[in-house]
C-alpha cells in the first residue's frame, strides 16, 4: 500500500514536470477511447434500425408467390403458370403444423379513395387478421385492424395508412368515417402506426389500403391470390418448411418440387439473418478502426515513457544505489503508464457517454435522422474498451520499465 502511494506521488511530480507531453498522451487515449465508443455506438444504433425497419416489412415470414414451371413433369410440360388459390392457404394450414400464422393476399392497382372533395390513388390489399402480426401493421389507439367477424360478414371496412389518412381527412379523426373505394362504400375502422421500413411490398404501408380478403374477394372477383404468408413457429426451420411447402404444393398443383421457379418463397428471415451479418461485418470494421486510434494512441504512452525514463536515468540511478529492487523500478514505471490510460480511458468514456445521451435527444422517428437510428451504448463493449486500455497501457509501460531496470547504478550516476 504504502508503494501505491508512493507510485501515485510520483506520477503527479512527472505530471508537474512534463505536463505539455502528459496532456497531448491523455487526450490522444480520450480521442482513441472517444472514436471507438461512438464508432461502436452509432454502428450498434444503425444496425438496430436497419433491421427493425425489415421487421416492419415482414417479421419472419415467408412471402409465397405463384410462378411458372421449368421443368416438365408427370407428362405435362414446362412453362406452366401455377397459381394461388384460398385452397392452397387451407391445405398449408391444416397440413404443416410448423406454421404458426398464415393469411392470404390480395392486391389491386389504382384503387381510388375517395371522401367527400378529396381522392388518392394507392394499392389495395385484402388479408386476413393474422397479417396484422406478420406486417407489424399496428393501428393506432383508437382504432383496430381486421378480425374474425370482419371476414366472416365480409363486412366493408377498411384500415389505412398514415400518410393517405391524412390526405383524405386532413385534422379529421378517420376512425368511424366513410369513405367509397371504387365507388364502394367502406367505414374506416383503423389508421396505421408511422413506422420505418427498409423493404416495401407495392409500395410503403403508410399508403395501404387494408380490407378483409372475403370482402375483397366479392368486390374485385378474384379466382387466384396474389401471395400467401407464413409465419413459423420456428425461424430456424424456415428452410425445412419451405421444402415442405414445395412439396406439398407440387403436389396438389403437378410440378417438380425441386423447380424452384414453379412458386417463388420470399424468405424475410434468411433477409434478416443476412442483414445481422452485413451489420456485424459493419460494426467489425468500426471496431478495428477505432481499436487502430487506441493503438496509436498507446504507442503515444509508450513513446513519453521512454522519454521519462531517459530522463529519470540519474534518479533510477540513486535509487537502485540505495537499495531499490529491479521489481520496484519495473512497478512504478509500468503504474504510471496504465494509470494515465485509465485517466485518459476514463475521461473518453465519459464524454462518449454525454454525446450518446445528448445525441439520443434528436428526433430519430423523423427525416433526416430516420435510417440513423439512436446510438446504443454497449455495456460489453464499454467493459472490452477498458480491459484493451488496461492492456495497451500495461505494454506501452513494459518496454520501458525494463529499460529503467536494467540500468546499472553506476551508470545510471555518471548520465547527465
Amino acid at each position: 500500500m504504502e508503494y501505491r502511494w508512493f507510485y501515485i506521488r510520483e506520477f503527479f511530480q512527472d505530471l508537474k514536470t512534463q505536463k505539455t507531453r502528459a496532456f497531448l498522451t491523455a487526450s490522444a487515449i480520450v480521442w482513441g477511447t472517444l472514436s471507438v465508443v461512438l464508432l461502436l455506438a452509432f454502428g450498434q444504433g444503425f444496425k438496430a434500425r436497419m433491421v427493425s425497419g425489415l421487421l416492419n416489412a415482414g417479421d419472419r415470414i415467408l412471402v409465397i408467390y405463384g410462378g411458372q414451371t421449368t421443368k416438365s413433369f408427370q407428362g405435362l410440360p414446362e412453362g406452366r403458370s401455377i397459381h394461388l388459390t384460398p385452397e392452397d392457404e387451407k391445405l398449408l394450414k391444416e397440413s404443416l403444423s410448423e406454421i404458426d400464422r398464415i393469411s392470404v393476399q390480395y392486391g389491386h392497382w389504382n384503387t381510388q379513395l375517395s371522401h367527400g372533395k378529396k381522392s388518392a390513388i394507392t394499392y389495395a390489399v385484402g388479408v386476413e387478421p393474422s397479417f396484422e402480426m406478420m406486417r407489424r401493421m399496428y393501428p393506432v389507439s383508437g382504432g383496430r385492424f381486421l378480425n374474425a367477424p370482419d371476414l366472416q360478414q365480409k363486412r366493408r371496412v377498411v384500415v389505412l395508412g398514415s400518410e393517405i389518412a391524412n390526405e383524405l381527412f386532413g385534422q379529421i379523426n378517420p376512425v368511424g368515417q366513410l369513405l367509397t373505394i371504387d365507388g364502394v362504400p367502406f367505414t374506416v375502422i383503423g389508421i396505421l402506426q408511422k413506422k420505418l421500413q427498409t423493404s416495401m411490398n407495392n409500395g410503403p404501408d403508410s399508403r395501404r389500403a387494408v380490407m378483409p380478403a372475403s370482402t375483397f374477394r366479392a368486390i374485385y372477383g378474384r379466382r387466384y391470390v396474389n401471395q400467401i404468408v407464413i409465419r413459423p413457429r420456428n425461424p430456424d426451420v424456415s428452410k425445412k418448411l419451405e421444402q415442405q411447402i414445395r412439396t406439398l404444393l407440387g403436389r396438389k398443383h403437378r410440378f417438380d418440387p425441386l423447380d424452384s421457379n414453379a412458386i417463388w418463397i420470399n424468405s424475410f428471415i434468411e433477409a434478416e439473418k443476412m442483414s445481422r451479418k452485413i451489420f456485424l461485418g459493419i460494426q467489425i470494421f468500426l471496431g478495428i478502426v477505432g481499436g487502430l486510434t487506441l493503438l496509436v494512441a498507446g504507442v503515444g504512452v509508450a513513446n513519453i515513457m521512454f522519454v521519462i525514463v531517459k530522463e529519470r536515468t540519474r534518479e533510477i540511478g540513486i535509487k537502485k544505489a540505495i537499495g531499490a529492487k529491479k521489481s520496484q523500478i519495473l512497478s512504478q514505471f509500468i503504474f504510471e503508464s496504465v494509470l494515465i490510460t485509465i485517466i485518459g480511458g476514463g475521461v473518453g468514456l465519459f464524454l462518449a457517454w454525454i454525446i450518446v445521451q445528448a445525441t439520443g435527444l434528436l428526433p430519430f422517428d423523423r427525416p433526416p435522422f430516420e435510417y440513423l437510428g439512436k446510438p446504443i451504448l454497449n455495456t460489453t463493449i464499454m467493459f472490452l474498451t477498458v480491459f484493451i486500455l488496461g492492456l495497451i497501457g500495461l505494454l506501452a509501460g513494459l518496454f520501458p520499465a525494463r529499460q529503467a531496470a536494467r540500468l546499472e547504478p553506476v551508470e545510471s550516476l555518471r548520465y547527465e
